[in-house]
Order: structure tokens, then C-alpha cells, then sequence
């Protein structure tokens, strides 16, 4: 059953609308490695390469990892570089503190007119750069995911959350609704009635009853979340890079599309795969009995 905390709502919307900006840079306790020429400068996201997979951490704890502009415009920029590196098949996205992200930085918005949250939408890019990725994301929810924090989260393809995660879209609390793909996105997740339950009486969800709803994929204990996420990715980025984001494209077309579209995209993505070494590879293997050996072409 949904369970209503307001009280806690506003306490974290409290947290995150007051927060006085970024919590300083990191020093040597910094996750990054190969990529650090290009990611070297952030200050709101660590990262770090674990083979073919790039991890992101939001790095804004004392603010619960609020989405304010500079943290995500530093987002974009991680995620970039990892997309952009072709020895990276997969992104985790995760968070450090008690919170993934507890929504949009209320001070950020509180003051915008109709025109200004119009033409500075910084959210909308987020949209651009992880939900239409060409590339997997697994999202480890490690605490709250609320407003923009839960919208992030399901942008991602894969959803594993601590068992202290918490996800709902609060906004109706703040005299708006959500604005980042809420209404959408939970509605196909976890069906009609559950989300007007939540988007309208502004409560939240326990990552055991986000399971149940289809919302997430596996609810881990806290210290597992990072390491089974990263188990999860390192078997996904094992195969071939071209194959796996035609099969992401075809999955998001069942979203996207009616039946009848989506399985003659489908069809059309499966056909195209023939054209690759790597199908060759993998059908040739499974003959001879032998482990593939993808080329990522």
C-alpha cells in the first residue's frame, strides 16, 4: 500500500531548497581513472571506469543531491565522456549520502516566472543525454528519489535500489506537477491508478513496493546495491557494443510506439544485426562450441 510520510517530504524539500550551493570539491578520495582528462574538473559527480563500465556517483550530499544546474550540467559532462568512450558499454548511475536525488534545488526554481522555467528547463537535457542514450544505464537507487530524483531514475533503462530507497513525485506539495517525464514515465511503469495515487496525493514508495509495482528491477541491501549494479552491467558490456544498443532500441520501442510499429522495428533491427561480424561471431561460436569473441562491429 502506499505510504504517506508529508512531514518527511518536506523536510528533505526543506534540505534541498535551502541548500547554499555545491559542498566543495572533491580531493584524493576522487573515483576517477582512466577518463580523468576529461572529467578532472567536476566537483558534483565522481566517476570512475571498471572495465566496459562507467560509474557515475552524484556527489552533492549535503543538499540530498538536489539537481541543481551546476550539478547537472556536470552529469551531462560525465556521461558524455563515457558514451563518447567506445570502450565503455554500459553507465551506473548512483549516488553518495542517504539520498540518490531528492529532486530539483527548490531555491534554483522558487522564484521563476512561466517564461524563465520555460526557456531554462535544465532538466530537459537530461532527457536528451541519458533516456534517449544509445548506450545501457543501470540506475542504483541508494536512498530517496523523489521529484527530478525519481524521474532521473527511471530515465535510466535498469533500476536496482537499496532497501532504504524511497521514490515518489511530491510536487503537488509545492503547487506544481511533475515536469521531467513523471506523469509519463510512472504511469507506464506502474499503471494508471498508482500513479495518480502518488502524483496526486504527493506521497511515497518503499523500494519493496516500487518491486511489486514494476517499477524497479531488484531491491538490494545497502551495501550490495553498488556491487550487484556493477555485477549486472560487467555481464551486460561483455557483448557486443552495436548489438546491445540495437536491443535497447527495440525494447524503447515498445514504449514508444504502437504493436504493430514496434514489431516491424523489431523486425528491421533484428534483420540489420545480420549485416555485423559480431552476429557471425556469436552464431559461429555457438556452433564450434567456443566463448565469442565480439568485435563491437
Amino acid at each position: 500500500s502506499l505510504k504517506m510520510d508529508v512531514r518527511a517530504i518536506r523536510r528533505l524539500q526543506r534540505v534541498s531548497g535551502h541548500a547554499s550551493g555545491p559542498p566543495g570539491a572533491v580531493t584524493s578520495h576522487r573515483l576517477v581513472s582512466a577518463n580523468r582528462s576529461s572529467t578532472a574538473d567536476l566537483k558534483l559527480v565522481l566517476t570512475e571506469k571498471v572495465g566496459r563500465v562507467g560509474v557515475i556517483y552524484l556527489n552533492r550530499p549535503k543538499a540530498l543531491n538536489a539537481l541543481s544546474s551546476p550539478l547537472v550540467k556536470d552529469l551531462v559532462t560525465a556521461y558524455r565522456t563515457f558514451e563518447n568512450d567506445k570502450n565503455i558499454n554500459v553507465i551506473v548511475l548512483t549516488a553518495r549520502g542517504r539520498a540518490f536525488a531528492a529532486g530539483a534545488d527548490i531555491k534554483e526554481m522558487k522564484d521563476m516566472d512561466f517564461f524563465t522555467a520555460f526557456t531554462r528547463d535544465h532538466l530537459n537535457i537530461l532527457e536528451e543525454v541519458i533516456a534517449q542514450s544509445k548506450i545501457p544505464t543501470v540506475a542504483a537507487v541508494n536512498g530517496y528519489a523523489l521529484g527530478g530524483g525519481c524521474e532521473l531514475a527511471m530515465m535510466c533503462d535498469i533500476i536496482y535500489a537499496s532497501e532504504k530507497a524511497k521514490f515518489g513525485q511530491p510536487e503537488i506539495t509545492l503547487g506544481t506537477i511533475p515536469g521531467a517525464g513523471g506523469t509519463q514515465r510512472l504511469t507506464r511503469a506502474i499503471g494508471k491508478s498508482k500513479a495518480m495515487e502518488l502524483i496526486l496525493a504527493g506521497g511515497m514508495i518503499t523500494a519493496k513496493e516500487a518491486l511489486a509495482t514494476g517499477l524497479i528491477s531488484r531491491v538490494c541491501k545497502p551495501e550490495e546495491l553498488v556491487p550487484q549494479a556493477l555485477e549486472l552491467a560487467k555481464k551486460i558490456a561483455k557483448f557486443s557494443r552495436p548489438v546491445l544498443m540495437l536491443a535497447k532500441k527495440a525494447v524503447l520501442a515498445a514504449f514508444n510506439t504502437p504493436l504493430d510499429q514496434g514489431l516491424t522495428v523489431e523486425r528491421h533491427i533484428f534483420h540489420s544485426t545480420f549485416g555485423l561480424h559480431d552476429q557471425g561471431e556469436g552464431m559461429g561460436a555457438f556452433s564450434e562450441k567456443r566463448k565469442p569473441s565480439f568485435k563491437d562491429k
